[in-house]
């Protein structure tokens, strides 16, 4: 039997994800269909036990659910654990296990697709909410000389950098402006591209050459992405950790890892093709 997986949110019509995981299943040959399933706000848990309970063999959860799915969990990765929030679900007979594959994904974009290895750079990190936090614990992983939380509410940034204070790479928290100038990565976390927002930070935190992230991709992330170049920054928007990090998710579903390359430059060519 085919085996069933999905992406759970709400909304979750926009998800590129069933193409995405369409690309990885024909590539390694695996036989599962991925689809989109829309949870209701206040019915969450019964879709998701719903979905199990009909023979599903996991799914990805993306907003607003992250959190709720942490807490339905039985058992969570090192990395979901950190993370306080899971963004993958596997079914397994004993129980779910709850993984966050979203810092991996953006780890690997940064380092394999745009080819900017992240050891001793100065990486800032702008957010300190549930996107944040998903991605704080593999960015540090990768070992940068330092990292430097800003958020317009400083607690929340000194909060997030205490639950990884021990993971042994110097961390910074700060206000939004007090982030730090000439940075060698720019990750924004924020959902302030869904408001139009060009920058959540000032421009003095560029340098000709930052490699410049916005998590969202598409037009969302157009702003930023038209911030960070007017400033000499490589702009670079979140497709290519979303592509990453569903392969992520796959081989943690499959134990195979599929070759992200060709499944990102289809997306891309898509992208452009629809715009």
């Amino acid at each position: 039997m085919t085996d069933r997986y999905a992406v759970v949110g709400n909304p979750v019509e926009h998800s590129r994800s069933p193409a995405i995981h369409a690309m990885f299943a024909e590539q390694t040959q695996q036989d599962l269909a991925y689809e989109r399933l829309l949870a209701p706000l206040d019915g969450f848990e019964a879709a998701l036990r719903a979905f199990a309970a009909a023979g599903a063999k996991g799914c990805n959860i993306t907003v607003p659910f992250k959190f709720e799915a942490f807490r339905l969990a039985t058992e969570h990765t090192e990395r979901a654990a950190r993370a306080c929030a899971v963004n993958t679900l596997r079914f397994d007979e004993g129980g779910w296990v709850g993984d966050n594959t979203d810092g991996a994904g953006l780890v690997n974009d940064i380092q394999r697709n745009a080819r900017r290895p992240l050891e001793g750079r100065q990486v800032l990190l702008v957010g300190a909410g549930g996107a944040a936090a998903g991605v704080l614990g593999s960015l540090i992983a990768a070992r940068p000389a330092i990292v430097t939380v800003v958020n317009r509410s400083l607690d929340k940034a000194q909060a997030l950098v205490a639950s990884h204070a021990d993971l042994g790479v110097p961390l910074r928290a700060a206000t939004l402006a007090e982030a730090p100038a000439a940075q060698d990565v720019v990750v924004n976390a924020t959902s302030s591209s869904l408001a139009g927002a060009a920058s959540p930070v000032d421009a003095r935190v560029l340098k000709p050459g930052t490699l410049a992230l916005d998590m969202m991709y598409g037009p969302k992330a157009q702003g930023f992405l038209d911030w960070a170049a007017a400033h000499g920054a490589e702009p670079r928007d979140g497709l290519g950790m979303l592509v990453e990090q569903a392969a992520e998710a796959f081989f943690f579903w499959r134990g195979l890892r599929p070759d992200t390359v060709p499944v990102l430059k289809a997306l891309r060519s898509g992208l452009e093709g629809s715009s």
